[in-house]
């Protein structure tokens, strides 16, 4: 006899889970995609080109001040235990440096920036500050795991609208947008660059976003872990247009601009009001983190001006060799603007699901990869069943050894799932 007093289904973790496309259809847990597909690639000895993590770490300079910091010869300096819960104050006044240096933005470090434990943990305590149940987020599909699984976790209602996928680019449906913004959404959740399509949003985009939250009087949050990583295209932060900072709360993050995922230091910027209510959550979270790591990043911020054109040459350059790659191999892939994920669709290999295929991939053809109907809630998953998204945040001999692969690799997993197909058919009774 179960000793819970709910049913699964009334449960906040079972809400959070479903949301994330984590129980299966008979109501069982199952592991994340990202769990399953690292652990094929490592049972295969398959590239791994499903999470999206560096191969290799970011700048020495950071590594070597965190380390200063956690190993030292003054015991009483007390480096090693809590930092404050907004984080240290040479970090948030290295964050209002680098947006006032680069996007014209003024923040108070004392009151405007709170540093988080990655930007998800900022995602979470940003979502849960200020939705109630009932109340509606808009964010564009296909779209980052944890904004169904925290909107759900908060019982409110997440409003997806699909991106439009095409060869000439990929672009958000504004007017299917406008439509979905109504007087019941209380945040659109705005993610630029855009994880996993690799769009990033014009100015004129943006606008009709803004103009959005201000005719229905709701927040923007803006996920901008990827700020750094654009391909010929400026990133405009949401919060430099008109009547957008008072009511924006913006989300960056140290993993994906340093290459260091693992340190899980992230922050959130905006009006002190905003970020006062997202502090009243976060710190029931993991109130603070990172003492050693937040000095490294401020001064990664103050000093990273030539490591964030380099990182993005890499990137490019890395994007180019899968993207090409991955046409020689047959398939339509949508060139990304920024972030680093390219998306790819299957039909041409005359399959029809990019799960079933990717679950292969790595024993037939040396590869991981992530179907992109994960990022989808289950009703808009069809359009995006063929679709398949690749990371080339590896280093140049990684991605041609994984493109050799795939030319090779991919028509042969394709094979070996028709087949399997054809075998479930014919023993299925007539």
């Amino acid at each position: 006899m179960s000793v819970l007093p709910l049913s699964p289904a009334d449960s906040p973790w079972f809400r959070t889970s479903a949301a994330a496309n984590l129980v299966d259809p008979h109501g069982a847990l199952r592991p994340t995609i990202f769990e399953e597909m690292t652990g094929l690639a490592m049972q295969h000895n398959a590239i791994n080109l499903g999470q999206g993590f560096p191969d290799t770490d970011g700048p020495a300079e950071l590594a070597d001040i965190a380390a200063s910091f956690i190993v030292n010869d003054d015991a009483t300096a007390r480096r090693n235990q809590y930092a404050p819960g907004s984080g240290i104050l040479p970090l948030r006044e290295a964050i209002a440096r680098h947006q006032q240096r680069y996007y014209g933005i003024q923040l108070d470090p004392a009151v405007d920036i709170l540093v988080s434990t990655g930007a998800t943990e900022a995602l979470a305590a940003s979502l849960l500050a200020f939705l109630s149940p009932g109340d509606e987020v808009v964010t564009f599909e296909p779209f980052y795991d944890s904004y169904a699984a925290i909107t759900a976790l908060a019982n409110a209602k997440l409003v997806p609208v699909p991106l439009t996928l095409a060869e000439t680019g990929t672009r958000p449906d504004l007017d299917r947008f406008r439509a979905a913004v109504t007087d019941k959404t209380r945040i659109i959740l705005l993610n630029s660059p855009h994880n996993p399509c690799g769009v990033v949003f014009t100015a004129e985009e943006l606008r009709v976003i803004a103009d959005a939250a201000i005719e229905h009087n709701c927040l923007i949050i803006s996920d901008e872990v990827y700020e750094h990583l654009t391909f010929g295209v400026p990133h405009v932060p949401i919060a430099t247009l008109d009547g957008a900072f008072e009511r924006t709360i913006t989300i960056s993050s140290a993993g994906k601009a340093f290459s260091m995922t693992g340190w899980k230091v992230g922050w959130a910027s905006g009006p002190a009001e905003l970020i006062a209510a997202v502090k009243s959550v976060k710190q029931f979270l993991s109130y603070s983190s990172g003492p050693a790591y937040q000095p490294a990043v401020a001064h990664g911020l103050d000093n990273g001006d030539a490591w964030f054109s380099a990182l993005k040459a890499e990137l490019q350059a890395g994007r180019d060799i899968l993207v090409s790659g991955l046409r020689e191999a047959g398939l339509t892939v949508l060139e990304p603007e920024g972030t680093y994920f390219a998306i790819a669709d299957t039909r041409s290999l005359g399959v029809s699901s990019a799960a079933d295929l990717a679950r292969l991939l790595p024993e037939h053809g040396g590869v991981a990869g992530i179907p992109l109907e994960v990022f989808a809630i289950p009703e808009h998953q069809a359009p995006l069943a063929s679709w398949m998204r690749f990371a080339f945040c590896k280093r140049p001999e990684i991605l041609y050894d994984a493109v050799a692969r795939l030319k090779v690799g991919l028509p042969r997993t394709a094979a070996v799932l028709r087949d399997s197909q054809r075998h479930v058919s014919e023993r299925s009774p007539k």
